[in-house]
Order: C-alpha cells, then structure tokens, then sequence
C-alpha cells in the first residue's frame, strides 16, 4: 500500500487558503500540514488552529519568527539601503523567503514532497517561493493551484468561494466584495486591489483612514515634533533613545514612534517582476526612519569611494530581493561586500519626526571622517589641505576636456551652445 501524500500548505486562515487546503486536499489525496509565519501580523492570528483542523488540515504549524525576521532578513536588507524603484521598502519582498526557507524545514520534518501556496499567477509571490524553494529544496514539488486552469475555472471568482467553503462547512468569514487586500509583517503593511486598482483613486484621503493600521494620517499627528535617538554599530541599529534594543525590539519601537507621526505612507505604481505594472500602498514606519537614519550616521563614517560603490549597487539589491533571489550567489556575495561597508558605520544620530516627515537633528560618531578644521572655510590649522593643490588637480581633470574640444570643437558639445 502506497505511502499518503504529505503537502505543506502556506495558511493564513482567510478565504483564499482555506479554499485551496481543502481544493488540495482533495485533488491530490494528500495529507495537509498548514503553516503560518507569525511575523508580525499580531491579532491576525487568533483562532487559526481550529479553523485550520476544521478545513482538513492535519496540523497547523504557527512558528514566531519575529526575531529572526528582524535580525537575518530586515537588518541586512537595511544595511544594503535597499528602496525598490526609489519607493518600497520590500517590506512583503523580504518576508517571502523567511516563510519559504520554514516551510521547507518543515516538509522535511515531517516527510512531504511537496509544498503549495495560494499566490497568483500574475503576483510576485509565487516567483519568491518558488525561487526559495528551488535554492534550498529543488527536489520538492511545488503546487500553485492558481496556476492550475481547474482551479480558476473552479473558483473564477470570490463568490464562488465563499459557496465553495458554505458547501464544505470551512469556517470562514468573507463577503462577496473587498474593498482592497492586505498583508501586513513586522516590517510594513501593503494594500492593493480593489478600489485601489485606480492609479487615480487617492489613498491618502480623509474617507479612507480607516484602511491604515499602523500610522495616522499626517493631518491628524501631533502638531509638537518628537527627536528619536538611533544608535549604530556596525551597521546596525543597537539602542533607541539610550536603551539597548534586539532588532526585534527597534522594530517594534520605531513602528509604534513613527506610526503617531504619520511616517512611512507610500503610494506608488510599480513595475512587477512577471511583466505588468501595478499600484501598491504601503505603510512602513518603523523601516522608514531606520533606513534614513542609517544612511545619516554613513554619512559620516563611510569612506566616499566605498559609500558610492555600495550606493551603485543599491537597485541591482533591491531588485534581487524584490524578485525573490534571497538565495541566489550574488545576492550573498552582494551582501559580503555591503557587511564589509559597514565596518565602521558606528555611532548615533538624532532624527526629528513631524507631521508624516523625517528629519536630521544630529549626528556623532567616534569614527566620523569629518573633521570640521580641514572642511572650515577659515585657516586650517591642521595645514592637511592646501588650496594651493587645487589648481594642478583641476587642470588634469580638465585635460579630456580641453583636448576633445580642440579636436572635435565646442559646437559638438551641446545644443545650447551657439
């Protein structure tokens, strides 16, 4: 007698996945073993067991990986400076293959071959799995039933869902129309969808505040500012306001700081890895300030050339995380490169944070490359720069200049020029 089938599912006890553990179950025969990541979604997580037991599951797996979220996968990300086209913090990005990587631990607790998720066909999320998976457990098959022409034709719509889970008895609570979707971690909240698929519709409108969960609209912040103390070391943000902090515990801090000042509301259309463009709203609060505070105490103990290669290379990071290459060669050797950066990237920086904006009120550092006597418009007194110099160095430099002009003439230049 042949062996049953064992499938980890990714599970969050909403519609989607409670449809497709019992779609699965079914279609395949299978054993369903249900994980959910707790990784910050806090009250989302409430009476997931009995909901997935009832639906067929077989055991449900919730494993807290909120500190290993922060300190392996955001504080590395943050040290890169990584911002998806000048925008996203990749706060639903770099979650991805911290869910993967446990769902294969798990499937190989347990003795699956196989492990499923209920992303789209059109979504980056099933390349972030996929890829994750693919790295670190290529011999596992993966079920993506959206994928699956027999599913949508199945289920072509949500109404057809919730019929779908009355039929079966799975306990859900749906209604036939949403108005957006979201997905919220440690990191951010994002929501798309919906009425949100208008690039016209505006977020951040008064009707719409009660969409946000993490940060008040800016209008509504305190009309005082607030100054926040971040300290670094080594690239990594160590202490809030003088107290010693795990960088779970920055996160948790600097969201709940920046979420009563209405920081880290972001709107924007973005170019998805499978081809199509897409409008995503994005709260980040905690993210947003550590990222511009980091970037402040680099500036003043990064060595320039080391700070503007580690800056080149910022999109292709972003880029790879947003992806799903977390586990590709060159992301770790990227990631080599930035951990060396931030040798010295040590110290402590003031922020001022005001109704939605982030500002710098400080910085120090016991490894600052600034020294005000050589950078002072007065006599330095250190005698290590003589203005004298500046002469020869600005001639060499000029030299291509003035040889490509005589050679191919000022007219060639520019158009303004007559």
């Amino acid at each position: 007698m042949s062996k049953k089938k064992k499938i980890v599912l990714a599970y969050s006890g909403g519609l989607d996945t409670s449809v497709l553990l019992s779609w699965i179950k079914d279609k395949h025969q299978a054993e369903m073993i249900a994980f959910c990541a707790d990784i910050g979604q806090e009250d989302e997580l409430k009476g997931l067991k009995q909901k997935a037991l009832k639906t067929g599951a077989s055991k449900l797996y919730i494993d807290d990986l909120q500190a290993e979220f922060a300190r392996d996968f955001i504080f590395p990300m943050m040290q890169a400076g990584a911002i998806y086209e000048g925008q996203y913090y990749l706060g639903t990005s770099i979650a991805r293959p911290l869910i993967a990587k446990r769902m294969v631990e798990i499937a190989r607790k347990e003795g699956a071959t196989a492990i499923a998720h209920g992303a789209t066909g059109k979504g980056n999320d099933q390349v972030r799995f996929e890829l994750t998976c693919a790295a670190l457990a290529p011999d596992l098959e993966i079920i993506a039933p959206w994928r699956d022409e027999s599913f949508r034709s199945d289920f072509p719509g949500r109404a057809e869902m919730i019929a779908y889970c009355a039929k079966n008895k799975i306990p859900v609570e749906a209604s036939a129309k949403k108005p957006y979707s979201s997905d919220r971690n440690l990191l951010h909240i994002s929501y798309e969808a919906g009425i949100l698929e208008d690039p016209w519709m505006d977020a951040f409108a008064p009707a719409n505040k009660a969409m946000f969960k993490l940060s008040v609209a800016p209008e509504d912040a305190p009309n005082k500012a607030e100054y926040v103390e971040l300290e670094f070391r080594q690239g990594d943000c160590i202490a809030v306001n003088g107290k010693k902090l795990s960088p779970l515990e920055v996160m948790r801090t600097l969201n709940k700081i920046g979420g009563r000042h209405g920081v880290g509301r972001v709107d924007m259309v973005e170019n998805r890895f499978v081809g199509m463009k897409s409008r995503g709203v994005y709260e980040t609060p905690g993210g947003t300030i550590l990222h511009f505070a980091h970037r402040q105490i680099e500036s003043l103990t990064m060595d320039r050339e080391v700070m503007h290669l580690r800056d080149s290379l910022v999109p292709r990071y972003a880029t790879l995380v947003y992806n799903g290459f977390w586990y590709a060669p060159e992301r770790l050797a990227l990631q080599a490169l930035i951990t060396e950066s931030q040798r010295n990237v040590t110290g402590t920086v003031r922020v001022k944070l005001y109704k939605g904006g982030v500002y710098v009120a400080g910085r120090k550092s016991p490894r600052s490359l600034y020294n005000p006597h050589i950078a002072t418009m007065e006599a330095d007194p250190t005698k290590a720069y003589n203005q004298n110099d500046a002469t020869g160095f600005i001639r060499l430099n000029g030299l291509r200049l003035r040889v490509n002009s005589k050679v191919n003439g000022v007219q060639n230049l520019s158009k303004t020029v007559r």
